[in-house]
C-alpha cells in the first residue's frame, strides 16, 4: 500500500510549474513498473485522470482491475477482483512546490528532484510535460511511471470519482 500511496502522492508533481509543465487537467495513459532488489518484475497499466491542485484517479486495467482514487487528503483503492473498497488518510505528504524548486536539470530534459531522502528522476517530452517518474520506493523497490496518450483539459468530476458496487466490502485504514 506505501507504494500506492506514494505513486499518488509523486503524480500531484504535475500541478506545479517550474521547468516540468503539465495542464491544469489531464488524462494518460501509464505503465508502471515495479522491479524488487531480486529483479523480480510487475508491470501494472492503466489510464490516470488529474485535475490541479491534487485530485487523481489512477485506473489500473492489467494485471488486475483496481481504482485509487484521491483529493490530496484521502485515499481510495477500490479493488475490483477482490471486491473491497479501502479507505486511507494520507498522513505524510509531499511539499510539492519544494520538490519541483529542488528539481535540477541534469542533461536536456531530465532532471533529478531530491525531497525527504528520496531522489526522484523526472524527465519531460519536448513541450515540457512530465513524460515519466522513477523512484525507489519505501522497500527499495524501483519504480518506473511511463505517461502516454496525454490528452489536456479538465477531466469531469463523475470521470474522477472511484465507483463500487454497494456488496463490496469496506474497509477503514
Amino acid at each position: 500500500m506505501i507504494k500506492r500511496l506514494l505513486l499518488v502522492v509523486i503524480l500531484s508533481l504535475f500541478g506545479f510549474g517550474g521547468e516540468i509543465s503539465l495542464p491544469d487537467g489531464f488524462s494518460a495513459n501509464f505503465s508502471q513498473e515495479i522491479t524488487t532488489p531480486e529483479k523480480n518484475k510487475i508491470t501494472y497499466s492503466g489510464e490516470v485522470r488529474f485535475l490541479s491542485p491534487g485530485i487523481l484517479k489512477w485506473s489500473y486495467k492489467t494485471p488486475t482491475s483496481k481504482e485509487v482514487c484521491t483529493d490530496g487528503v484521502e485515499l481510495m483503492v477500490v479493488d475490483h477482483d477482490l471486491e473491497q473498497v479501502s479507505f486511507f488518510l494520507i498522513d505524510k505528504g509531499l511539499n510539492l512546490p519544494e520538490v519541483i524548486a529542488n528539481a535540477k536539470l541534469v542533461r536536456p530534459s531530465v532532471y533529478i528532484a531530491k525531497y525527504e531522502k528520496k531522489e526522484y528522476t523526472l524527465q519531460v517530452d519536448p513541450k515540457g510535460r512530465l513524460s515519466r517518474i522513477a523512484y525507489f520506493d519505501d522497500l527499495e523497490n524501483t519504480v518506473l511511471i511511463i505517461f502516454s496518450n496525454v490528452k489536456e483539459g479538465k477531466p469531469t468530476s463523475k470521470s474522477l470519482e472511484c465507483t463500487y458496487p454497494t456488496r463490496y466490502d469496506i474497509i477503514e485504514g
